[in-house]
């Protein structure tokens, strides 16, 4: 059964700052005005992590169109998140180390499995007011669907 998440759309997404995978502080506050998309992935170095995250920089384009800015989140460290970018060609997608203190932000939102030491997986779209819109759980075997957010975010644009 996948985890719930005990923050619900409409609750302000809390801030974070975290290290991406070449060593830049991201401040979630500081994209107040974009949509963020938030990829939370258990491990790099695993094949469904993997194909989350390939995704999210296959759908770069696709999302910045939307006014996205997409983040990949898992527990791993920066120079492992910089390794594991150029190993599976992610260049423009940001990596986030959420490992010090471990698991803070996956903890803050409700997703930190404390007896795995990591997150689950879960794709939570935050909107330009800092407040959360959509948010999917999903068990740790399961590719995230990608196009699923997309209708969301088409959805939310003015037409």
């Amino acid at each position: 059964m996948p985890l719930e998440m005990k923050l619900k759309p409409g609750d302000t997404a809390p801030d974070f700052l975290l290290k991406d995978q070449d060593g830049n502080d991201i401040k979630l506050s500081k994209y107040r005005g974009e949509n963020v998309m938030l990829s939370f992935h258990p491990l790099a170095w695993t094949g469904v992590c993997e194909i989350q995250m390939r995704t999210l920089e296959l759908k770069f384009g696709a999302l910045a169109e939307l006014d996205t800015v997409a983040f990949g989140i898992s527990v791993d460290t920066v120079p492992c998140k910089k390794a594991w970018a150029a190993a599976i060609g992610v260049k423009h997608t940001k990596l986030l180390s959420d490992f010090w203190p471990h698991g803070e932000v996956a903890q803050a939102y409700g997703l930190f499995i404390e007896s795995a030491g990591f997150s689950g997986r879960a794709n939570i779209v935050i909107d330009k007011e800092g407040r959360i819109a959509f948010v999917k759980v999903y068990e740790k075997p399961e590719v995230p669907d990608i196009e699923e957010v997309i209708r969301f975010l088409k959805g939310m644009s003015p037409t």
